[in-house]
């Protein structure tokens, strides 16, 4: 049921939102030329790595001039970016990651290998059980502001007792979050 969820919901979304995509690609080669997507390896489903996208918000050499992780104020956003990544649009593409199944609209934010760091080997498993998700518990309930500790609490928890009930309940709240009204 999950699955048929993610497929009609990212069908729908892709129809829904087309228009948009097609401003924001434009605006990013206007501003910034290209390319005008962002492909990264990340860990999925059984720690299976695939290809995520999502729109190019940083300087093209931005891995040349730092990690993988982005800071408050980080010189290598580009201001449309910055618009981008306070929406949330940035992540817009990866309504094609649920079409092609590598990822859900709710799940664990998928991680990139270098993060195994901060899992103990069975924590790192069982989070990866599932396919990672456009959104989570993390960033239904803290947005990006989660330490890397909250977020590692959320994702376990969610893979425990992942549930329609409990995604209907994280899209709620993260569509608070995006528009401003989550608190904090």
């Amino acid at each position: 049921m999950k699955r048929l969820f993610d497929l009609v919901f990212s069908i729908l979304g892709l129809a829904l939102f087309l228009p948009l995509f097609l401003v924001i690609c434009l605006m990013i080669y206007l501003t910034d030329g290209k390319p005008i997507f962002f492909f990264q390896t990340r860990v999925g489903k059984n720690q299976k790595p695939f290809l995520i996208y999502k729109f190019r918000t940083m300087v093209v050499d931005a891995s040349d001039r730092g990690g993988y992780a982005t800071k408050s104020g980080d010189f290598r956003i580009t201001p449309f970016g910055r618009i981008l990544r306070r929406s949330s649009l940035d992540e817009l593409p990866q309504l094609l990651n649920v079409l092609a199944g590598d990822m859900s609209l709710v799940g664990p934010r998928p991680d990139v290998f270098e993060q195994q760091f901060f899992y103990s080997p069975e924590q790192w498993k069982k989070r990866h059980l599932i396919r990672p998700g456009i959104t989570g518990l993390a960033q239904a309930t803290l947005r990006s502001r989660a330490t890397v500790s909250e977020r590692k609490l959320a994702d376990i928890y969610y893979v425990e007792n992942q549930s329609f009930c409990l995604d209907i309940l994280i899209l709620f709240k993260t569509a608070r979050q995006i528009l401003g009204e989550g608190g904090n």
